[in-house]
């Protein structure tokens, strides 16, 4: 009998642990001055499930000031069972496409992920705070040493 290549295999805990940031939240952020936006309070809401038998967490973000939509991300989450870590691909409304996902993992309840372009290098700091609620910090560095915030915000479950 054929052997069927098609036939999946199962998501790993570490896939399951992503499902911490899976549900819809609202959040305050801060974004810093960069080259690509000026400084200031924003709010954002997210909606995120886990999807493809378990394998992804799938993120949609708009992010919202003074009543206008001004940035939107979507983001896909993975555990990379060949090299051990988790993957981060981002896309976003600045059109960019990341010639790599981000990469990385857990130390306790943070989710840290570096990618690097030839614009920089960006980390995603995700910190679980509760059942329900997560910070995040995006921070950038030309050279992968000396980072600065580019957004910082607090995330709380909807119910």
């Amino acid at each position: 009998m054929a052997q069927d290549h098609l036939a999946a295999s199962s998501p790993l805990a570490e896939h399951a642990r992503l499902a911490a940031f899976a549900g819809e939240w609202d959040g305050e952020e801060v974004v810093f001055p960069s080259r690509w936006t000026a400084g200031g309070p924003a709010t954002s809401h997210t909606v995120a499930r886990m999807d493809l038998n378990g394998f992804y967490l799938i993120q949609d973000s708009v992010q919202m000031r003074d009543g206008k939509q001004i940035f939107a991300t979507h983001g896909i989450f993975t555990f990379d069972r060949e090299d051990r870590t988790y993957k981060l691909f981002w896309y976003d409304s600045l059109g960019y496409t990341p010639p790599s996902p981000a990469s990385g993992g857990w130390v306790g309840k943070t989710l840290t992920l570096v990618r690097g372009s030839l614009r920089g290098n960006a980390r995603h700091v995700y910190e679980i705070i509760d059942d329900n609620s997560y910070s995040l910090k995006i921070q950038f560095s030309p050279d992968a040493e000396g980072w600065a915030d580019v957004l910082t915000g607090v995330y709380r479950r909807i119910h």
